[in-house]
């Protein structure tokens, strides 16, 4: 089954950091931007009106922290209403959220595990269908990192394209959270990527990580992306044909002219497989 994106190419993360930067010129070479709304939601004066210019002038998707589509807590209906506002306000092509918690009687402000069981898929897909309903749009649910298995009544995979079926919507795949969940849990990384519904698959993060010990990564996204991540990019495009796929970086956020330099390696990833005859999925 083949694809019907809603951006292509390469796209950048829109941070702070680099407004003065895109708003003077976005560069070719970024295709689109991510934002998170949480972030913007509320944001006026003169950093809203440039947020509004630089959106204007590339595809935006929105990638959300706090829809808690794991949590106990019931949806905020609130926070729905206005983000419904946003997304069609600002035009977004695609909104969506982890596949994790972040509220319980409050926000934890923390992305934590989902028990990987048949209870907590019914209760993830009804949420993420609740979303849908509300928002008047599918949603892209993105594999998370996780550092606590919670249960082992299913694998990760297994949990993940359950959730994708049942609730009928769409998967932010993310490269980085792959290849971290791998050696912190163990397995292998490109069986992991082979198992993945390719018709799910709306666009891709690849972002930098930290290493603490041998055995354990942390998803930062402080870093430079490393070549086991790249490869498992390449490895995805020759599996599934090229996707639209989006450097994230949080922390220690190098001049725009550096990040770039990362945006490339996406884009030659990109050519690659497109003359390798892995064009579409």
């Amino acid at each position: 089954m083949q694809n019907s994106y809603r951006v292509s190419g390469a796209g950048l993360g829109l941070r702070r950091t680099h407004l003065g930067s895109l708003l003077s010129d976005i560069p070719a070479s970024i295709e689109f931007l991510e934002a998170a709304p949480e972030n913007w939601l509320d944001v006026g004066g003169r950093l809203g009106e440039a947020f509004a210019e630089i959106t204007r002038r590339r595809p935006l998707v929105c990638h959300g922290l706090l829809l808690n589509l794991g949590g106990p807590d019931p949806l905020n209906e609130s926070f729905l209403r206005r983000l419904k506002a946003f997304l069609e306000s600002h035009n977004v092509l695609l909104y969506g959220d982890h596949l994790s918690y972040c509220a319980e009687q409050g926000h934890l402000y923390e992305l934590l595990p989902i028990p990987f069981t048949e209870e907590a898929i019914i209760h993830v897909a009804a949420r993420i269908r609740q979303v849908q309903d509300q928002l008047g749009r599918r949603i892209a649910v993105e594999n998370a990192s996780y550092y606590l298995t919670l249960s082992n009544d299913l694998d990760e995979v297994t949990f993940i394209r359950a959730v994708l079926e049942e609730a009928d919507c769409e998967l932010l795949l993310d490269i980085n959270n792959i290849y971290v969940n791998s050696v912190n849990h163990q397995y292998d990384p490109a069986e992991f990527i082979a198992s993945l519904p390719a018709e799910r698959i709306a666009y891709a993060h690849i972002a930098g990580h930290t290493h603490t010990a041998d055995d354990l990564i942390v998803d930062t996204h402080g870093e430079d992306v490393i070549d086991p991540v790249w490869h498992l990019l390449g490895l995805a495009y020759q599996r599934f044909g090229v996707f639209p796929t989006l450097l994230e970086r949080d922390l220690d956020i190098p001049p725009l002219e550096a990040t770039l330099l990362e945006l490339e390696q996406i884009r030659q990833l990109q050519l690659h497989a497109q003359n390798t005859g892995h064009a579409a999925a």
